[in-house]
Formats: C-alpha cells, structure tokens, sequence
C-alpha cells in the first residue's frame, strides 16, 4: 500500500530531524573544526596557534555536549552514534599528526604520539568487529581520565611557543601530559583487548 502524501511529508520531516538535530549539528562543526585547526598551526604564527587552541577548546566542549543533548532531548541517531567517535578520532589524529611534523614533538617524544594513534586505529577495529557480533564493550573511567589528559596535553601542544611565552615551559609541560595519556592509552587499550578477546575466541 503507498503512503499517503501527509504520511510521506511526516517521513520526511523525521529523517531531517534525525539528520540536522542540535547533536549531530555539533558533531558536523567538530569535524569541520579539523581542517582550520590544522591550517591554523601550519601556518604557525602565534596569533594563529591562539585561534587553533580556541577552535580545538570549542571542538572539545561540543565533544560532551552532543551526547549530553542527544540523551536529555532523545534525538539519538544511528547517524550521531557513528559520527561521534569517528570526529573525536579525526580530530585527535590530525593534531597529532601536524604536531609530529612541527619542532614541538622532537626526537622520541613523537612515539607517545605514535602510541595513541596506533591505539586509536586498533581499538576502533576491535569495536567494528564486535559490534557485528553485538557486543558492546562499555567505555571505562580511566578511558574517560585517558580521553581528558589526551585533549589537555593537545591543546596545551597547539598553545606550543605562544603559550611558552606567557607561561616558562608550557610546551615541556604538555609533552609531559602527552606521556601520561600515552601511558593510559597503553593500560587501556590492554584493558580493552582483554576484554574484546574473550568474545573473538569464543
């Protein structure tokens, strides 16, 4: 039986409210943010790390609002669920990946980076995986504790040479917190795979 030209108008204005809600508004504009962030510190003048850490502390914020919205307004989304962490990951991993070609992560402070882009990449392909088993394997508080020292190290990095003018060593300060967060991705990424495993072999 076709629908009705009011059941088919109702149809669509659901499928555009589940599509340009607030939530998945905020997820879009995390990550477009990625690309201008990345400019912003290729272009590597102070005035331009300043607007990058803006951009990034924006980017961040929305991070916790999105999901927060999504379950208080009930405008949670198939499109939202799968876009969520794929921004977080982008925008984390473009960062990282401009700062390794910067001064700023010299030497072997470019493995803690390395450190949580591989942990990233395995930890993603463990969810897909049991995802199509229907597993879900729950986000963890030092997860959580990983996630905030991660963005906190990255925006004090993106600050780098501009903030270290204003505070003495800023920049040292925020590889210190990336080795920490490396340190976390480490203890959780095994504590995920620990987990995941049990399912793969069963």
């Amino acid at each position: 039986m076709m629908p009705t030209m009011s059941e088919a108008k109702s149809q669509k204005a659901v499928n555009f409210s589940k599509v340009w809600n607030l939530p998945n508004i905020l997820t879009y504009g995390r990550i477009l943010a990625v690309p201008l962030v990345a400019g912003l510190l290729m272009w590597d003048t102070n005035a331009a790390r300043w607007i990058a850490l803006a951009l990034f502390v924006a980017a961040a914020i929305t991070d916790f609002f999105d999901g927060y919205l999504a379950r208080k307004w009930q405008q949670q989304s198939s499109l939202g669920r799968m876009l969520d962490p794929i921004a977080d990951k982008v925008l984390v991993a473009v960062v990282l990946l401009v700062l390794a070609g910067s001064p700023i992560l010299y030497g072997g402070h470019m493995w803690a980076a390395i450190i949580i882009l591989s942990r990233e990449v395995l930890v993603s392909g463990l969810r897909e995986y049991l995802g199509e088993l229907q597993v879900s394997v729950p986000v963890t508080k030092i997860a959580k504790w990983k996630t905030t020292v991660q963005l906190v190290a990255i925006g004090v990095l993106i600050a780098g040479p501009a903030g270290d003018k204003i505070i003495p060593y800023l920049t040292e300060f925020g590889i210190a917190l990336l080795w920490i967060a490396a340190g976390l991705t480490l203890y959780t990424g095994y504590d995920y795979f620990r987990a995941g495993l049990r399912h793969v072999v069963d």
